[in-house]
């Protein structure tokens, strides 16, 4: 199957330059045709208007005292003009510059046509070519998406499987029984965070709007923290959190605020390969804004990741060879529910050196 993907995106990508220099020689081509044709037909008239000239003198001459023959001859040939001093017939000067002005104003018009129908036909191209590499990207995250659903309730499930047939089937030390159901209650978390980001995710895209309210933004910090922090703990996170000295009253969604922390801390927590693995959580403010600052040492993120990590579905690399955890929604969500609350984030990340991202909410001063 990968190798019969790749064969098609080689095949697309042959196709697509063939079409390319087959629309680049047939410009070519018809330039250089127009240009060739247009030169002849002005070299021809140019001819004929001399030849009209000789004539028009050879019958003048033969009866040079007729002055109707004159005047028949001035307007059977318009292009001409009569030399009274020489008494001949020659080309007009004005009427062959305004005849090769208007030859030259058709050249230079299928001069800017040519590059212009390869702009046209190589934009159309594009776009197409940008259409198909979106939909297998997209196609890509879909799949990532469905594999790393299946991981994230697959694993958790077989472990809690395990665990609890493990407690039944014989007696266990009740330090070690305790040890059981801290895991159970690690793999039930990681449950409730992947189906709520896949839920979240579905009533955003139904119902986009969320029940702000003034709330207290250390408070309610404070009080989704300590809910995450045994879990965190367990899984080697070592929380360092430091509030702000005076009450910041902020427009929040309760449901959406615990959701964006879960997912940050959930993500500090991920990337960190360490064993105690550090996290800072700070709040933070100035006259108009309250900041709350997460921040870890981790793997930190590439400049050409960061601009894809808020993509829905988007994960590095592949769901089968992937350790990470995660169904690709998370940060997702994060943006979009923070903007949702009037606000907005900010990313600070180098690679080996960790990320810091930045809630900036509004204050309420009233």
């Amino acid at each position: 199957m990968r190798k019969r993907k790749f064969d098609l995106y080689l095949a697309s990508r042959i196709a697509f330059a063939v079409i390319i220099i087959f629309v680049l020689l047939q410009v070519f081509w018809w330039l250089v045709f127009q240009n060739s044709y247009v030169r002849n037909v002005s070299n021809t008239i140019l001819d004929t208007w001399s030849h009209n000239a000789n004539v028009a003198t050879a019958i003048f001459l033969s009866a040079p005292n007729e002055p109707s023959l004159l005047i028949e001859l001035q307007n059977q040939y318009p292009e001409l003009v009569f030399l009274a001093d020489t008494g001949i017939f020659v080309v007009d000067e004005q009427v062959k510059q305004a005849f090769l002005d208007e030859q030259n104003r058709i050249l230079r018009m299928f001069a800017f046509e040519g590059p212009f129908f390869i702009f046209v036909i190589l934009a159309g191209l594009y776009v197409i070519a940008a259409s198909l590499r979106t939909e297998h990207e997209l196609k890509r995250r879909q799949g990532n998406f469905l594999g790393a659903v299946s991981h994230e309730f697959k694993t958790p499930i077989s472990t809690l499987r395990l665990l609890i047939e493990s407690l039944l089937m014989r007696e266990i030390p009740a330090k070690k029984q305790k040890n059981y159901i801290k895991k159970m209650e690690t793999e039930l978390s990681r449950l409730e965070l992947a189906s709520e980001q896949v839920l979240a995710s579905a009533r955003l895209e139904q119902n986009p709007n969320l029940y702000l309210q003034k709330l207290e933004l250390n408070q309610e910090t404070k009080i989704i923290v300590e809910k995450l922090k045994a879990s965190l703990e367990l899984r080697g996170a070592k929380l360092t959190i430091n509030y702000h000295d005076e009450d910041l009253n902020v427009l929040l969604d309760k449901n959406s605020y615990s959701l964006i922390l879960s997912n940050l801390l959930d993500n500090a927590v991920k990337y960190s390969p360490e064993a105690k693995k550090r996290i800072e959580l700070s709040i933070d403010a100035d006259e108009f804004l309250a900041m709350v600052k997460i921040k870890d040492y981790g793997i930190g993120i590439s400049k050409k990741e960061k601009k894809k990590i808020f993509e829905r579905f988007y994960r590095v690399g592949d769901e089968m060879t992937r350790s990470s955890k995660g169904v690709g929604l998370g940060l997702y969500l994060v943006k979009s529910l923070v903007e949702k609350m009037n606000a907005w984030i900010k990313l600070e990340s180098e690679p080996g050196e960790g990320s810091l991202f930045i809630l900036n909410f509004p204050r309420s001063l009233d």
